[in-house]
């Protein structure tokens, strides 16, 4: 039997390593933030402060659930603000407690109500991994990553859709588990490469010869598709194929074109997808973002549209992030 004081002396250094490794994110140095890009992501930010509810997500509707909140909270650290100590440390905090709490809802970790949300929620808790001093984060984080890979083995595309039952799969939520998955292997998670490449493989039997993806086909392709399928194999580290290059092509010719069906989606994943294929067009693309972006944010901060003001505005602000360039997932 252990001696009380080296029982103590152990808790206390197990302690001590985990907020070592909570690290706060540090400012960039280097790179000129556009003013423009600044004012808005703050004015972003207070707004998105001021409407967080007590439970830690936005309200009622589409806004209270787990998808939008893992934006939200994205949204904060993205603009590197200090989770564990910073002027927002609280909201950001109040949004992983109530992802925590709504994975407490399923036996086997489901952050539902559909596998958008978990894939978001994922994505967000792997984000938080190692910045933030909470311990129910490394083994939610790894209850979450085991709810994908289960769902991915009892799909015979191997790929995910809205349920974690399901035998189909499409191209929206399957490049959202993909990413997420990344995002956690980038911290740490065991992620088999086998899920990886499985999910890959069916992407990549939704890419059409001109590069476009389809939503469960090659056919009828679409920009954000493209830009969705485009991310998991950079993120993935797999841009030498001739598909891949296809798809930056694609990507490239309708640079001016606007998704206007799901325009924050869009935005949100065509930042990320034109950063890690090409930095020069990102470039040209963000130009334009910013000035579309600033007519179109309203007096307090948000953005409006038709899934509620909080999930535009983290979608605009999450679009404009990679100007900042602070969370894991953004490196290249």
């Amino acid at each position: 039997m252990k001696h009380p004081l080296i029982t103590s002396l152990l808790i206390t250094i197990l302690i001590l390593t985990g907020l070592a490794q909570a690290q706060p994110l540090q400012r960039r140095q280097n790179d000129s933030i556009p003013t423009k890009v600044e004012t808005m992501y703050n004015k972003g930010l207070r707004y998105l402060s001021k409407t967080q509810d007590t439970s830690g997500s936005w309200g009622g509707g589409s806004s209270s659930r787990p998808g939008v909140v893992a934006l939200c909270t994205l949204a904060f650290l993205a603009h590197g603000e200090d989770p564990n100590n910073g002027p927002y440390a609280q909201k950001i905090k109040k949004g992983i407690t109530f992802l925590l709490e709504k994975q407490k809802e399923s036996s086997e970790g489901y952050i539902g109500p559909q596998m958008y949300d978990h894939g978001f929620a994922t994505l967000a808790l792997a984000e938080c991994y190692g910045m933030v001093a909470d311990k129910r984060l490394a083994p939610a984080l790894k209850k979450a990553v085991d709810v994908i890979l289960k769902a991915q083995k009892v799909n015979p595309r191997h790929g995910w859709r809205y349920d974690p039952a399901t035998q189909r799969a499409d191209t929206t939520v399957s490049g959202c588990q993909l990413v997420a998955l990344l995002a956690a292997r980038n911290a740490g998670i065991a992620v088999p490469d086998d899920a990886i490449d499985k999910g890959l493989a069916y992407m990549r039997s939704c890419r059409s010869s001109n590069g476009s993806y389809g939503y469960t086909s090659k056919t009828s392709g679409r920009l954000t598709l493209t830009a969705i399928g485009s991310l998991c194999f950079s993120l993935a580290k797999k841009k030498d194929e001739a598909g891949f290059k296809s798809s930056t092509e694609y990507l490239k010719k309708n640079i001016n074109t606007q998704d206007n069906s799901y325009p924050f989606y869009f935005k949100y994943y065509m930042s990320q997808a034109l950063f890690q294929a090409d930095e020069e067009l990102w470039k040209t693309w963000n130009k334009d973002n910013i000035r579309l972006l600033s007519v179109t944010q309203l007096p307090d901060g948000s953005w409006a549209g038709n899934h509620g003001n909080p999930y535009s505005t983290a979608g605009a602000l999450l679009s404009l992030a990679l100007n900042y360039r602070f969370l894991p997932i953004y490196e290249k």
